[in-house]
């Protein structure tokens, strides 16, 4: 393929027919069928449309979104190497259960992860730089966010970007895969205005903490912050949950 370097022009590519056609900028990043789909069913189970335990079969989902089979199975598919859902052989696809076990055990090891980082930037010479994130959470309350979708990615792009203030790279992607796996439940904690502005002020505490070096404040700090998250995402989805089985 060959592309031309400007935003917004077109891309020339070759047919199977051997006719070279013009392919604009939004036309290559328009989503695929199967990224559709995924995304779809994907969001379905983040809003509880989709229970856990809730089964179905891939004509099922190819049907309600009236796609093809193949788009159908390459979605359930990736929705399966991610954790979201089971696939029962010859008798279809099933939501996962929630296992609160394991979101506690993935919790405890990112605060050990984060933990470690913190203290690292507090024990280096010289202070961290964290500019970027000062002007994200050391604001007034009135320039703050209240969507949650976009507070709960930048959240998560605050303690990556902790761990990855250390340099250590192998801890950084340990992380990222641990922020990965609880994103389901972690993005519960920012659909009420509450915590939004609960992780604002403790979002602006810690940072404040770690750019002062103060390391047993900042830790201290974190762990509070992250423990009180992992309760209330418990308390919210099990609500969710129940209030979904009974709608």
């Amino acid at each position: 393929m060959k592309r031309t370097g400007n935003r917004g022009r077109s891309a020339t590519v070759r047919s199977t027919a051997g006719k070279r056609r013009k392919v604009t900028t939004d036309e290559e990043r328009k989503p695929s069928l199967a990224e559709s789909v995924y995304l779809g069913i994907k969001q379905d189970i983040f809003d509880f449309r989709l229970l856990p335990g809730d089964r179905f079969t891939e004509n099922e989902v190819a049907g309600r979104l009236n796609v093809s089979r193949t788009p159908a199975r390459e979605a359930l598919y990736r929705l399966a190497r991610e954790g979201y859902l089971k696939v029962h052989y010859r008798s279809g696809w099933s939501v996962r259960e929630l296992d609160f076990k394991q979101f506690d055990d993935l919790y405890d090891l990112r605060i050990a992860l984060e933990t470690a980082a913190v203290k690292q930037l507090c024990d280096e010479a010289g202070r961290p730089n964290l500019e970027d994130l000062k002007s994200i959470w050391l604001v007034q309350p009135e320039t703050r966010l209240d969507d949650g979708e976009r507070v709960c990615a930048l959240d998560e792009a605050f303690h990556c970007a902790l761990v990855a203030a250390t340099g250590n790279r192998e801890m950084a992607r340990c992380h990222q895969d641990v922020t990965e796996r609880i994103h389901l439940l972690r993005r519960l904690d920012f659909t009420e205005a509450g915590r939004i502005a609960a992780t604002y002020q403790e979002h602006a505490q810690i940072l404040r903490a770690v750019l002062r070096q103060d390391a047993d404040r900042a830790i201290g700090l974190l762990q509070a912050h992250i423990g009180t998250s992992k309760i209330e995402v418990r308390k919210i989805s099990l609500h969710k949950l129940l209030s979904a089985r009974r709608a």
